[in-house]
């Protein structure tokens, strides 16, 4: 069954471009060199397709949900082959783990900053082999020595004025074979990586009503599903009735599923609507019933021993006994939720051969297909997936354990309906549903020499562990220790010579996740305060204590004295203001925060600019790059103001933005991007924007106020001035 898709309301507004995103759903890319699907197509690779009308289509591994991959892709294979920048398209690739795996996990999928790393040689590789192809073409279509050619801009060219487009030579190209190796360009022959005003591919659909998201695709006979859930998570159904739901009009069906009773009608309102009716009795056996609160202490209590040892360098003991000074400090990290702009949501349907399609915004396709592969007794390969734009993630659509395909193949299998089905879930859904960031606790203690010098470090981290049970627990918890729990003080960069760090991984009953830089989302936070503060007892100038202890580490260095540089560290600021700065590597990349802070009349910071600099290696997409430490700083600070996702008898509170409280425009603060330039190999922009800001904000606001922050968010702390 080939069911075809349509845009619903997106497309009431009418455009075209050039520069415009073609998403495509049936791409003939199935394995190294294939033959096109339509006639006079050339397909060298699993990464590109130039059709005869010209187009160069870059085959995109990673789901684009807002990070740029799109126009990353496109500008690296449109550098290698020359191509005019209006003639790229870029489409999603299928469910293939042989064809498209990420080379950082093995698997299909997008996820820590990778999408750029996974990339880069892969599509030069695919982009060179292309160009050289294409020039093989054009000399045996003029009887020409290839050494003659040249192109520009997607026109090929020789000494003696012959000329083709792209299109002209695509049948050609694809009957041509040339041995390889295939060298990619260097760094002085590139034209668009780099450049700044490279325009996005996606952009145009996005702002026309073009661009297709799950909640938009339209098929025929095709119902919508949502799902009443319980209020304490891993609650099961203990029995239902749906008479007043089968009474709404539209209504088709209500039937269990493991993750709560589903209601199928014939569009959202009537499913929502025939929910709301239902009536449920749970059974909460077993289920987490603390408070936030109480699962705090018990983590404090647990702070207060060392836990399994992550890193211990010299004698941390022997420093902290035998200091001058020493400083204690706990801190404490809400769950957080990852509330992107659009919720979850599937499609799904059968197809002609016996299997299954899902059509949605799939972050990790390997785990998804094999995943619904499961629920439905079908092979891997017999659940295709068609990857669509996505709303935003933050790490939310990556769940190990497939959460949406699983969600989506259980209604499939439980319902009498044979057509597709859409599964939605609301806001309320997104903010109650689970796969927070977890709860953490940190205890530090740091010594101080009677020379002023920085002498010892302690630091015990306590939290929860998505890793554990899940598929990755064999590569990420080593020797006892998660290291997405200790990411980030494990690796502190600073020269401390007794330096100590430890975790717990504690067992609580609420699905957590990572969320946007994972464990820098509080280790950035603790060890970047907590170094303020040794400076501030050490009588040591903030920047300079760090360009101290970071001297074996340029790349730090060199965004920190960027970011102080274009601030005007040192230099007066208007009474009332003041400065404060962070430095941290994630992901490869490094990033520094420098902001001034005033005090906002309800008596919380007020971020009145941030400076940021930063070094991600080769800056394929300045204009992008800049975009996302723009919107990471952004994120980062709406967390470190307002969010806190907070249990009750194990019950979560906030339900939807008017209590889940996110930055408001009129908060975004003056922000200046500054970028490395650098030829180290291109690594991850799109989480490392985050975890600088919220530490730079809480030192800003000591030194302002006196007043030094424990617990987050700011709106929850006792730092109010």
């Amino acid at each position: 069954m080939n069911i075809p898709l349509k845009a619903s309301r997106r497309q009431f507004l009418q455009g075209s471009s050039a520069l415009g995103l073609v998403i495509g759903f049936h791409l003939p890319l199935s394995g190294h060199a294939l033959a096109a699907e339509q006639g006079g197509e050339f397909a060298p690779n699993a990464f590109v397709r130039i059709a005869p009308d010209n187009t160069v289509t870059a085959i995109c591994k990673h789901i684009e949900f807002g990070q740029g991959p799109y126009t990353g892709v496109a500008t690296i294979l449109a550098d290698e082959l020359d191509a005019d920048w209006g003639q790229m398209r870029v489409e999603s690739a299928p469910a293939d783990v042989k064809l498209y795996a990420n080379a950082a996990f093995g698997i299909q999928g997008t996820g820590g900053s990778t999408a750029m790393a996974s990339s880069w040689d892969q599509l030069r590789a695919a982009g060179a082999e292309a160009r050289a192809r294409i020039i093989a073409a054009a000399a045996k279509k003029w009887s020409v020595d290839p050494g003659s050619i040249t192109i520009e801009k997607g026109v090929v060219k020789d000494a003696s004025g012959n000329s083709a487009t792209f299109g002209e030579l695509a049948e050609l190209a694809q009957a041509t074979e040339v041995k390889g190796p295939f060298t990619p360009k260097q760094p002085d022959a590139w034209k668009l990586i780099g450049a700044a005003k490279l325009p996005k591919v996606d952009t145009v659909e996005k702002t026309n009503g073009k661009a297709l998201y799950t909640i938009d695709v339209k098929m025929p006979d095709m119902l919508t599903c949502v799902i009443e859930r319980p209020s304490r998570f891993n609650a099961k159904v203990k029995s239902f009735d749906a008479t007043a739901a089968l009474a709404v009009p539209g209504v088709k069906e209500v039937f269990a599923v493991l993750q709560g009773v589903a209601v199928l009608a014939t569009g959202y309102w009537a499913a929502k609507n025939g929910r709301d009716a239902l009536k449920v009795e749970w059974d909460e056996t077993g289920t987490e019933a603390r408070s936030s609160q109480q699962i705090i202490k018990d983590y404090v209590d647990l702070a207060a021993q060392q836990g399994t040892v992550a890193r211990n360098d010299g004698n941390a003991d022997a420093a902290l006994s035998g200091a001058a000074k020493v400083v204690e400090a706990t801190y404490v990290f809400p769950y957080l939720a990852h509330a992107p702009m659009e919720p979850n949501n599937c499609v799904i349907h059968r197809t002609d051969d016996g299997g299954v399609e899902l059509v949605f915004g799939s972050q990790l396709q390997t785990v998804d297909q094999q995943v619904a592969a499961g629920v439905l007794g079908l092979k891997p390969e017999q659940v295709k997936i068609k990857t669509l734009l996505a709303g935003g993630s933050f790490g939310r659509r990556a769940t190990p354990a497939g959460d949406m395909a699983a969600e989506a193949a259980a209604v499939l299998k439980a319902a009498k309906h044979q057509g597709p089905i859409k599964v939605l879930w609301s806001r309320e859904d997104d903010i109650k549903g689970g796969r927070y960031r977890p709860i953490f606790v940190h205890k530090l203690r740091g010594s101080v020499d009677k020379d002023g010098n920085i002498s010892g470090w302690d630091q015990v981290i306590v939290g929860q562990s998505f890793m554990k049970g899940s598929p990755f627990e064999a590569g990420m918890i080593k020797d006892g220790i998660d290291q997405t729990m200790v990411e980030g003080a494990s690796t502190l960069p600073y020269q401390i010579p007794n330096l100590r760090v430890s975790a717990h991984m504690a067992d609580v009953g609420v699905p957590t996740l990572w969320w946007r830089s994972v464990g820098s989302t509080h280790t950035a936070f603790s060890t970047e305060t907590f170094l303020d503060q040794l400076a501030e007892v050490a009588g040591a100038d903030p920047l300079e204590i760090r360009r101290k202890l970071l001297a074996k580490h340029p790349r730090h260095l060199g965004v920190l004295n960027l970011a102080a540089e274009k601030a005007g560290w040192g230099t007066p600021l208007p009474q009332g203001r003041a400065r404060g700065l962070a430095v941290h590597e994630s992901f490869k990349s490094f990033v520094a925060h420098v902001v001034e802070v005033s005090v906002g009349s309800d008596g919380l910071p007020k971020v009145e600019r941030v400076v940021v600099a930063a070094d991600c290696g080769v800056p394929i997409n300045p204009d992008v790059i800049t975009a996302q430490l723009e919107g990471g700083m952004g994120f980062g600070l709406s967390a470190a103001m307002f969010a806190s996702v907070d249990l009750e008898d194990g019950r979560v509170v906030q339900s939807n933005f008017n209590d889940y409280r996110v930055l408001r425009i009129n908060e975004m603060p003056d922000v200046e991007v500054h970028i490395v330039p650098s030829k180290e190999k291109p690594t991850g922009i799109g989480e490392p924007g985050t975890p600088p800001i919220a530490p730079a904000i809480a030192n800003a606001w000591a030194k302002l106020t006196g007043q030094h922050v424990f617990t987050l968010p700011f709106s929850h702390s006792a730092a109010k001035a």
